[in-house]
């Protein structure tokens, strides 16, 4: 295997990258909306909804992963490894994905029971299909720049589909549905979640058809799963990896969740109204000041996200990812913090500093992913064994157990500071528990994450010895 055969074609970067695009029309919509669904939409009481999402994500989180992931590693199929579980679980994933956000018509037990099965078959399918799909950028090239650039189109896509759902999604709701009350919001929410699904297992399609698996394990290569979990509990690379990712997705769930309170809420809906009135112009399809402001908000942070991602492979490959990836994490941190003290009536500083934590976050979020990808890497310079799979399985483990504990936290503290779905004007502890939500708490998890970040051995240095010997060891 030469270093030619590592190279990688535009097309197949951008193949590789709608995978994500498709599964993150699904994650996204969790990250951003599943609270206020199960709370303001789905009509489940707080303390239910709250142990749904947790007691459900974390099942999923630390079962499932594991599970897919030792399956996934020992899948043999003339397609490879992880490329048929993308295309395996394309329609089914689309389908699960439309039944979660159906809210049927039945009596409250029977509903609960409904969230219960959708969200948990959800998660399960989503394991399938997004931890084969992560594990394939270990094996689709074994060049670190190449690795770099791929996780810079991958989150591009990510991007994009984040700017969808955080941007326009709540719009389409309100036009798809009529309306803004609940029963609105239902037949809203369940039509866009339609196009969503039928969009997504297309792409999902695509990106099986344009990939390829270019690193295949040595046939001589024995492994069972014993193995594969002992040499996981003895590469502390990866379990460092396993909690920041926890703790970044939790801190994801917690400020994504929130931005709807926030500017429902916190922010004077009269300098909201004054603020956007330039943005009427371009945007004038939209329902409602707090939709367009909800989308002004989330887009402005995205789209400085994206020339974070695009600038991030040039930082990763000068500076090592470790380090750019505690630098911009931490700077991205105090932008959030900001939060908290922002006047309600100082809407273009409040609206500047989510662009900036945008900016500064993007240029972490394609190197969480590489940096799994080192893992494997880096397992497999220790041990000559490689378990891509179950490696990444840590990101999904963490991506699942953040959200969950993330998304159960904002309908756990919300009734704690008495907030009121049903009222049109919160108290003022109702107020200060959703600036809390938005600030203070999410940023304490990305603190800790950098502070973890220390501990993680696997440097510019060692990266280039890692990548130089595995390349001698596969000629």
């Amino acid at each position: 295997m030469n270093n030619q055969s590592q190279k990688l074609s535009v097309l197949e970067k951008v193949g590789y990258s709608l995978g994500d695009l498709a599964a993150n029309l699904v994650f996204q919509t969790l990250v951003t909306w599943i609270s206020y669904y199960y709370l303001n939409i789905y009509g489940l009481k707080p303390e239910h909804a709250s142990a749904l999402t947790l007691i459900v994500g974390l099942i999923a989180a630390f079962a499932f992963n594991p599970i897919m992931g030792a399956i996934a590693d020992r899948t043999k199929s003339k397609w490879g490894k992880f490329r048929p579980w993308i295309l395996w679980t394309a329609v089914p994933l689309g389908v699960v994905s439309l039944l979660a956000f159906r809210t049927p018509g039945f009596a409250y037990q029977g509903k609960v029971i409904y969230a219960v099965v959708t969200y948990a078959l959800l998660l399960l399918l989503y394991a399938a299909n997004n931890l084969p799909y992560g594990a394939l950028s270990g094996v689709i090239t074994g060049d670190m720049k190449e690795r770099n650039s791929l996780g810079s189109y991958r989150f591009v896509a990510v991007m994009f589909a984040q700017f969808f759902v955080q941007v326009f999604m709540y719009n389409f709701i309100i036009k798809a549905g009529g309306g803004t009350d609940a029963e609105a919001m239902k037949v809203g929410i369940s039509k866009v979640m339609t196009v969503m699904a039928i969009t997504g297992t297309i792409m999902l399609i695509i990106c099986f058809l344009t990939t390829k698996e270019r690193i295949i394990p040595k046939p001589e290569q024995k492994s069972t799963l014993i193995k594969d979990l002992l040499d996981l509990g003895k590469n502390r690379p990866w379990i460092i990896m396993l909690i920041v990712t926890i703790l970044i997705f939790i801190t994801l769930a917690l400020k994504g969740g929130s931005y709807v309170y926030y500017l429902q809420n916190y922010v004077d809906q009269d300098e909201l109204t004054n603020f956007l009135e330039p943005f009427k112009k371009f945007l004038p399809t939209f329902e409602s000041d707090t939709a367009l402001g909800l989308g002004v908000f989330n887009g402005g942070g995205i789209l400085m996200g994206l020339i974070g991602i695009m600038i991030s492979p040039w930082f990763a490959n000068r500076y090592g990812k470790r380090n750019v990836f505690m630098a911009s994490l931490f700077i991205s941190t105090l932008f959030i913090i900001f939060f908290y003290f922002f006047p309600p009536k100082s809407i273009g500083i409040i609206f500047g500093s989510q662009i900036l934590h945008g900016f500064f976050y993007g240029i972490s979020t394609p190197i969480l992913w590489t940096m799994i990808a080192d893992v494997a890497d880096y397992s497999e310079w220790k041990n000559n064994r490689r378990a891509t799979a179950i490696i990444f399985s840590a990101m999904m483990v963490g991506l699942k157990a953040g959200l969950s504990v993330g998304s159960a936290l904002i309908l756990w503290i919300l009734p704690k500071y008495n907030y009121a779905p049903s009222a049109t004007e919160q108290t003022e502890t109702a107020i200060n528990g959703i600036k809390m939500l938005i600030s203070i708490y999410p940023a304490i998890p990305f603190l800790i994450a950098v502070a973890l970040l220390f501990f993680y051995k696997i440097d510019k240095k060692m990266e280039l010895q890692i990548e130089s010997d595995l390349k001698q060891r596969r000629i």
